[in-house]
């Protein structure tokens, strides 16, 4: 995105690391949707004043008036009811899936383009007919291979060239760099869609809490990126590069930052120095390049930020002045260099910004850009910058300063600049700004905001549940668990066993009204059948002992004797003890239901247990219940056998 130009003189600040420091003002910018409140709905619709609109204007304008349903899923899977997520994870399939046909439909136009040569759309939108994508130029000449690099036909494009170099027909300067651009680009394989997206690197977190004495781990050859190499000995690009007549500082560039981006850095290094042998200058996009290939150039931590320093003053001393991603460049790199990255990254960000800092709390900058960024719309500049509102709002967590979040997402709205982030960016920023709001805001705007995100805007995830439960107990709104429930199960979430638990301590740690503990002991025998049902690819979730005497609890409570009663069985089958609270409860139950049988069921289950309270359980028994004489000798009958074998215990 656009970002304040620094000249050459900051490069110079930078690299003397003097005590001057700057405000940052770092414009990066990412992407989020936020609920639209109620003045959006009474928005103005302005139309063109002239009569005869055109077709797109007509469009644009039926498309303004459309607003986000809450209660809907993403627009992307509007299309297809059967496709709806439950989930991120299976947002995030169907939307690569639904990429992947995409892709498909492109390749079959790309391929196949005389069965669309007839333009039926109204109105008609170039950008989505298909490409010219067949050579009309024949025979032997510059102007075909020009025409060849244009439709990015690798194979074709070198042969081409090949037949140029035999029949000694001389090509340009500017041809002949063109074509390096386009093997450099996709490192002398054919342009598909695969090819096209730059697979993204893995930043090992070890190496940037390892200290600065740690060597970090290397890969084989030094200088070659941590996956295998994808730039082959004397490929094509190599082959042309070094039977070229005259080259010029583009063929160095290219080259070079084809070096690195299919990781052979080592020969970048090298041809780097073949460059300033040959007494050209490098263009900003190679030192961004050269940057981001150090860590694989040096060992120690310190020889890499010397080697930063290195191509910085090479910068000032060319006078190519840096760009955005030159900044992003070097805090990248740092981030691999342990300690001497950690010391160096806030003057490096100082320096760059060249600008006085007051506050170097992260609140205080990220405040202070976003008194630049919330009033404007960007365009991304480098394809890290949808990281910024995400690692923002993990700031904003961190320091659990709501005010702040709420002055991020407001940015977010602003203009296009939601478009920045893609299906899993944006589910991660709103789980993360929903668990702030949980543990900041009254539950009221919770509900509110949970009403309104899920799920148009996210998936809630697992923590997300949790947390809303949490707010939901500090806030004594309890009333609205079987609501999470309905919400757990349609997300998948009904076997999550910590989830079971946090929902069923909270359903039986307190008595609640008539209704309410009736919708619980609903919610109790879902999470019974959860525990029971077994399918064909998996198992049935195992009983714990405080799942089992919340399930009795809540049964109980509710007035069900014979399914808290078939809990109590569970106990004995998997070999745990109830708890007190679990046995009272039950025998609660019981006397509210008038079932005595189920009462001395109780107090022999507590006799076999061998529990302390059956004497108190029986003692219950007798003096609160009504026991026919028939009952009475049963309840007699289980104390002798209890004592008899204790007796024969005694004896033995």
């Amino acid at each position: 995105m656009a970002a304040r130009r620094v000249g050459v003189s900051s490069w110079h600040r930078v690299l003397s690391l003097s005590g001057r420091c700057g405000r940052c003002s770092s414009t990066n910018t990412a992407l989020g949707k936020t609920v639209e409140n109620s003045e959006d709905a009474r928005e103005e619709i302005v139309l063109p004043r002239r009569k005869t609109w055109d077709k797109l204007a007509v469009l644009q304008t039926l498309a303004s008036t459309v607003k986000r349903d809450p209660t809907a899923a993403h627009y992307m899977f509007q299309d297809d009811p059967y496709l709806m997520p439950r989930n991120s994870a299976t947002a995030r399939l169907f939307s690569l899936s639904k990429e992947s046909g995409r892709n498909a439909a492109k390749y079959i136009i790309k391929e196949f383009p005389h069965f669309f040569d007839k333009i039926l759309a109204e109105p008609n939108i170039p950008s989505l007919m298909p490409e010219i994508c067949t050579p009309q130029i024949e025979g032997v000449s510059e102007e075909a291979l020009k025409e060849r690099i244009n439709l990015r036909m690798v194979k074709a494009s070198v042969d081409l060239f090949d037949q140029l170099l035999q029949a000694g027909t001389p090509v340009s300067l500017e041809t002949t760099n063109s074509l390096l651009d386009l093997l450099c680009f996709y490192g002398d394989g054919e342009s598909t869609q695969e090819k096209e997206s730059e697979e993204k690197e893995d930043l090992e977190e070890s190496e940037v809490n390892a200290s600065e004495q740690e060597t970090p781990k290397r890969p084989p050859q030094r200088g070659s990126h941590p996956s295998a190499s994808r730039w082959r000995e004397n490929n094509s690009a190599e082959r042309i590069f070094k039977i070229m007549p005259e080259r010029n500082a583009h063929s160095y560039c290219t080259m070079i930052r084809g070096m690195v981006k299919h990781g052979a850095s080592a020969k970048a290094y090298d041809m780097y120095t073949e460059l300033l042998n040959d007494r050209h200058k490098a263009d900003v996009h190679t030192f961004n390049a050269l940057i981001t290939a150090v860590p694989f150039l040096k060992d120690r931590f310190l020889e890499r930020w010397e080697l930063i320093k290195t191509f910085l003053n090479h910068m000032a001393q060319q006078e190519v002045q840096p760009n955005v991603r030159t900044f992003n460049a070097v805090l990248k790199t740092l981030r691999r260099c342990g300690g001497v990255g950690r010391s160096m990254a806030v003057p490096v960000i100082k320096e760059m910004e060249a600008l006085e800092i007051v506050d170097l709390a992260p609140s205080g900058i990220i405040s202070e850009v976003l008194d630049d960024v919330e009033k404007r719309s960007f365009t991304p500049q480098d394809p890290d910058d949808g990281k910024f509102f995400i690692s923002a709002m993990q700031v904003c967590c961190d320091l659990k300063d709501i005010k702040l979040a709420y002055r991020l997402n407001k940015a977010m709205e602003k203009g296009d600049n939601w478009k920045f982030l893609d299906m899993d960016r944006l589910n991660l920023y709103w789980s993360r700004f929903f668990s702030l709001l949980c543990m900041m805001e009254q539950i009221d705007v919770v509900l509110k905001w949970y009403k309104e995100m899920s799920p148009s805007l996210f998936y809630p995830s697992p923590k997300n549940i949790l947390d809303l439960l949490q707010a939901l107990d500090a806030a004594n709104h309890l009333e609205m668990i079987p609501s999470v429930w309905e919400d757990m199960k349609q997300l998948g979430f009904s076997k999550r066993r910590d989830l079971l638990e946090e929902l069923l301590s909270l359903m039986s740690r307190d008595q609640q009204p008539e209704e309410i503990q009736l919708a619980f002991a609903k919610c109790a025998e879902d999470i019974k059948t959860v525990h029971e049902q077994s399918g064909k690819d998996q198992a049935p979730v195992e009983w714990t002992g405080s799942a089992l005497g919340s399930v009795t609890v809540v049964f109980s409570r509710a007035g069900r004797t014979q399914d808290a009663w078939s809990m109590m069985e569970h106990f004995q089958q998997i070999n745990r003890i109830p708890t007190d609270l679990v046995m009272d409860e039950f025998l609660n139950c019981a006397k509210q239901t008038n079932s005595p049988d189920e009462a001395i069921k109780l107090v022999k289950l507590a006799v076999s247990l061998g529990l302390p309270s059956s004497q108190k359980l029986k003692s219950r028994v007798e003096k609160e219940f009504e026991l026919s004489e028939n009952q009475k000798k049963a309840l007699e009958s289980i104390q002798s056998d209890s004592d008899s074998s204790d007796s024969d215990s005694d004896h033995d």
